[in-house]
């Protein structure tokens, strides 16, 4: 089959077959057909499976007939990041070169002002995210009544990210004789809720396994420790005939701190995250797509979606909290018949996720060593480097100090601390507190010293109650014991 066979105008056709495709893939030959006849569709379909085409492409000629009104898009893309919303817009000018559609993208990040100015001359296609969105529409800028074409994309992703109540809201203000089209990796309960709540009997369409992984791809697993996850990653990278790589990261800290060490290790390495703002992460995926740097460190909402061609690896620095983020991850590589290498650096806490990752994939992965290079030589050093950090860190004692002067000699550094450690626990525990002395102390004479007391007269040996440092607190007193206490112990 061919994208001619799929009802697509001439027009539409020419500026596919420019951008150099010839076959559409399973989920365009079973989408655009529909979306061409105004039916509402529910996709399930993974990133780089083209679904962005299977919606674009049917919508470039549907809003070929009609005309613009200001304030009031006729047609709605929610996208869950601003990448994610800006391939779109790039998809929309590829495609639409043969028409004559007006498009605006509204991102966080940017300025206001131009998108408000777009608006206001009227679009056919708005590209938005949740929350510019939401914000322009409560300053009054933009009209939803006039919308009659909605795209929810990334449905499992908008529910990561706290933005169903946000899509929930948006639809109740949209015109409710609409045609509405869904798209998600994954379908869980929430997201079935909100289909039954806003699309009006549509169709469901299904490629492939919603969670299989591409079978282009060498996926392996690399059981590490968790100090040595930085010195494995060295190692891998060294070894590896690495072309570019993107790497994944749970947290945005370890997204830069992991960037500044590869940095540091002589790595042509930079970064995305969602700390960032929107031009200094377009700036950095152009260097890494034009080849000034082969080594990207991304967080999953970052790189939720990115296109880029020839990625030769992935690498998850960190095991993926969720089972369809793997899949999202390493379907950077191998793309597009290509071949493409996963690795995956497993700790012993990450042995739950893992196994979720390969009951969903529906595969074991193989299980793999790295390559020792330079970066062992860097993990034997690291435990010392380690070691150090605390007593750096622990109070101005005195004890932490001599420890730091005999680092070079652990062995001697512990017998000096040993007698210091053992006496001076006691001065805390003794100050102040005579008659609670435990039985048990070294300094057995106290109890005699108080049977001293009875007597009439002190005895001349009482200046030995006061014993040396290393033995103990001095207990407070040492003059004759007063009469009252004398009559009291007396008695």
């Amino acid at each position: 089959m061919s994208f001619a066979d799929l009802g697509l105008s001439d027009d539409l056709l020419r500026a596919v077959t420019d951008a150099g495709y010839t076959e559409p893939t399973p989920i365009q030959r079973q989408a655009i057909p529909s979306v061409l006849m105004g039916k509402d569709i529910v996709g399930i379909a993974q990133t780089g499976t083209g679904k962005t085409a299977a919606f674009v492409l049917p919508m470039i000629d549907i809003l070929g007939e009609g005309r613009t009104r200001a304030l009031m898009p006729r047609s709605l893309i929610l996208e869950p990041t601003r990448e994610l919303a800006a391939q779109v817009a790039e998809n929309f000018e590829k495609y639409g070169t043969n028409h004559k559609l007006s498009m605006a993208l509204l991102i966080g990040g940017v300025q206001m002002g131009d998108q408000v100015k777009a608006l206001e001359k009227g679009v056919d296609v708005l590209i938005a995210t949740p929350g510019r969105l939401m914000d322009l529409f409560g300053r009054g800028k933009i009209l939803l009544t006039g919308c009659n074409l909605l795209v929810i994309d990334e449905a499992d992703r908008m529910l990561d990210m706290g933005f169903i109540p946000d899509i929930e809201e948006i639809c109740t203000k949209l015109p409710k004789q609409r045609q509405t089209l869904l798209f998600s990796a994954t379908m869980p309960p929430v997201i079935k809720k909100l289909a039954d709540k806003f699309l009006n009997e549509p169709k469901r369409i299904e490629v492939a396994r919603p969670a299989s992984a591409n079978i282009n791809i060498r996926q392996w697993i690399v059981p590490v420790s968790a100090s040595d996850k930085r010195s494995v990653l060295r190692d891998l990278l060294r070894a590896d005939d690495v072309t570019n790589a993107i790497v994944f990261c749970n947290r945005k800290t370890t997204v830069r701190d992991l960037n500044k060490s590869l940095q540091k290790s002589g790595f042509r390495s930079t970064e995305i995250h969602g700390d960032m703002e929107q031009s200094q992460r377009i700036a950095e995926l152009e260097r890494f797509k034009a080849g000034d740097v082969n080594i990207l460190v991304a967080s999953d909402v970052a790189a939720r979606g990115l296109d880029i061609k020839g990625v030769s690896h992935v690498y998850n620095y960190d095991a993926p909290w969720h089972p369809d983020d793997y899949v999202h991850r390493i379907g950077r590589t191998g793309r597009a018949g290509a071949t493409g290498i996963a690795y995956t650096l497993v700790t012993p806490e990450d042995a739950e996720n893992i196994q979720n990752i390969e009951k969903l994939t529906g595969h074991k992965i193989e299980r793999t060593t790295a390559p020792s290079g330079k970066g062992t030589e860097e993990r034997e050093a690291a435990p010392q480097e380690r070691k150090a950090e605390p007593r750096k860190r622990g109070g101005g004692r005195k004890r932490d100090a001599e420890r730091e002067v005999h680092d070079a000699e652990p062995e001697a550094r512990e017998a000096e601390a040993a007698p210091k450690r053992e006496a001076e626990p006691a001065p805390k525990r003794e100050r102040g507190r005579r008659d609670e002395r435990p039985a048990a102390e070294p300094r057995g004479e106290a109890r005699p010293r108080r049977d001293d007391a009875r007597r009439s007269e002190p005895r001349r040996e009482e200046p030995r109650r006061r014993q040396p440092a290393d033995d103990g607190p001095d207990d407070g007193w040492n003059g004759p014991v007063p009469d009252f206490l004398k009559f009291t112990l007396g008695s």
